[in-house]
């Protein structure tokens, strides 16, 4: 359970910001331009061409996603609070103790998203928060979820979000104990452009205050009982768990093998960091400018040849009516092929799985997976869109394996949670079709029907 800094927040319910952060209206958006100029520092770090047509607007989407993401430096806790509270109906003064007869109030799955501190990459967060009332206050439902969102709207790191949380509400409401209860997800990093990858890193935290500071009190039991009607378990002990990647040494935000970094670029997210309301040199941020740049530089553009794993293959040519010496073509599937990319609308990583099918005569033996697997690696690792990203694979497959291939890609995009949109668990598809595919309809819906049968559907 984490432990609260009693009072750390009382000025800030007296002010309404945090502690070092600009005292800025609850609606009021900071100028973009600085954040604007370190976009294009960025950018041009990558080599990309800021004046591509892909990129003339990314300067400004990713300063409003970064705005966004972090508005919560702007808000005001006890807006929300005050005028929200009213008294609990049918509780006289002298019944009952703590919640009389209200009792433990909970607010379950709260979707809410935050910005790790460690790399700038958003991650999920499911929270629970419980309250027991006291002092005839209760408060809306409504406002556990907008103080929630407040504080994950800041750069964070779990532990701090769910102690932020609820010493707000426990100097906000006064209750007799306030209970917070977070279960995050970090998007992990590949350790390698061709190692088969989990999609998250998850970690569960806690922090209690008043009735709910002792972990082992019976009003924890009673919080913990309510969450598992709804399914969710929780353990909270993390113990020696580590949570961004960019901190694991396998993560290739800690690699050596960009040599030094580009100044101008750290300098840039030092000045992104400035920008939300931060102070870049606080412990738990100053290498935060250096892990981004680390993170951005695995998508660099590049002109070199494309490595294919030493793979080499040469076009086969369609065959009329898929004959040739006597042997029929069939189709042939690659599924599930692992892939990332990073936005280049937003600089947002996104991440999924590639199916490739294709028209070929056994006999190409076991190279071909990995093959494809390089094909789907080499685009994928650049700022991209998923919409090009899947054309290119097609086209590329298509150019090695003669004309007749289809191509379905699956995808998840942290750019969905992290700019207002907030649509956790969403994913994307895109295909394209060329050659056969794209006139034979019962050869689509065969390789999608082996699409499902692979995933279990």
């Amino acid at each position: 359970m984490g432990a609260l800094d009693e009072g750390h927040f009382d000025v800030e319910l007296e002010n309404g910001v945090k502690l070092g952060c600009p005292e800025l209206g609850g609606e009021e958006l900071p100028d973009t331009s600085a954040i604007q100029d370190a976009v294009q520092v960025l950018l041009q770090g990558l080599g990309e061409d800021v004046n591509r047509e892909g990129l003339k607007k990314t300067p400004l989407r990713v300063a409003k996603a970064f705005l966004e993401g972090t508005r919560g430096y702007r808000q005001y806790v006890k807006d929300i609070v005050q005028g929200a509270l009213f008294p609990e109906v049918g509780l006289d003064k002298d019944i009952g103790h703590a919640g009389g007869a209200g009792g433990l109030v909970i607010v379950r799955d709260l979707n809410l998203f935050s910005y790790c501190e460690s790399c700038l990459l958003p991650f999920q967060v499911k929270c629970h928060v419980g309250y027991v009332p006291s002092g005839q206050r209760v408060v809306g439902l409504s406002k556990l979820s907008r103080v929630s969102d407040v504080f994950a709207k800041r750069l964070q790191d779990p532990q701090r979000l769910a102690n932020e949380i609820a010493s707000a509400l426990q100097n906000g409401i006064k209750p007799a104990g306030v209970a917070v209860v977070l279960q995050c997800l970090h998007i992990q990093f590949p350790a390698s452009h061709t190692s088969n990858h989990e999609d998250w890193v998850k970690i569960q935290v806690s922090s209690g205050s008043g009735a709910f500071k002792d972990e082992k009190a019976g009003v924890w039991g009673d919080f913990l009982s309510l969450l598992k009607f709804r399914g969710i378990n929780i353990n909270t002990d993390s113990s020696g768990k580590s949570w961004c990647p960019s901190r694991s040494p396998s993560s290739p935000t800690t690699c050596s093998s960009f040599g030094s970094l580009n100044p101008r670029m750290v300098t840039a997210v030092t000045s992104i960091i400035r920008s939300l309301g931060e102070d870049p040199s606080r412990k738990e941020l100053v290498g935060t400018p250096s892990r981004f740049v680390k993170w951005l530089m695995n998508f660099q553009n590049t002109s070199l040849p494309m490595k294919l794993n030493g793979c080499t293959i040469h076009k086969v040519d369609s065959l009329p009516n898929g004959e040739a010496n006597g042997e029929m073509e069939q189709i042939h599937s690659e599924l599930n092929l692992p892939f990332w990319s990073q936005c280049e609308h937003h600089l947002l990583p996104f991440h999924g799985s590639v199916h490739i099918g294709y028209f070929h005569r056994e006999g190409y033996g076991p190279s071909m997976k990995s093959l494809l697997q390089s094909i789907v690696h080499f685009y994928g690792f650049k700022l991209q869109v998923q919409e090009r990203l899947t054309r290119q694979i097609a086209e590329t497959v298509s150019s090695l394996l003669g004309g007749d291939v289809m191509v379905v890609v699956e995808a998840y995009h942290t750019c969905m949670i992290s700019r207002g949109i907030e649509k956790f668990g969403s994913s994307t598809a895109t295909i394209a079709v060329l050659g056969r595919f794209s006139t034979d309809s019962v050869a689509r819906a065969k390789f999608l029907d082996s699409i499902s049968e692979a995933n279990g559907g």
